[in-house]
């Protein structure tokens, strides 16, 4: 596995920097716009992702690293819950919640391989 420099350098912070822009375009949209409660705790979620990684790689152990890509692993998981919701009331279709949970699941599979590595 190649050696990060940057947390910039983790793929699995790339790709929740992607389900972040896909989360809020999706709560910019129609009749999700109004639902404060659920537009904030969707975005801070998100965003938990990939502030999470970036923070467990300051962290300079592989230990914490790992520790922090579980909470960012639970963040993911999060997310795919709130999307429940908002395709329920209908905020976003079929289509946008497959995507974007299919993005979440691989953002969530990517985080933990990278644990699981680093506590070898």
């Amino acid at each position: 596995m190649a050696k990060f420099t940057r947390f910039e350098d983790v793929g699995a912070w790339q790709k929740a920097r992607t389900v972040t822009k896909s989360i809020y375009l999706l709560t910019m949209k129609g009749l999700f716009t109004r639902d404060f409660g659920l537009v904030d705790q969707i975005r801070r979620a998100s965003v938990s992702i990939m502030a999470n990684i970036a923070e467990g790689f300051g962290r300079r152990s592989d230990k914490e690293f790992a520790n922090f890509l579980n909470i960012a692993h639970g963040s993911a998981a999060e997310v795919q819950s709130h999307l429940y919701v908002a395709i329920d009331l209908g905020y976003i279709n079929q289509e946008e919640f497959n995507q974007t949970y299919a993005l979440l699941s691989e953002t969530s599979k990517m985080t933990m391989n990278l644990a699981t590595y680093l506590r070898q």
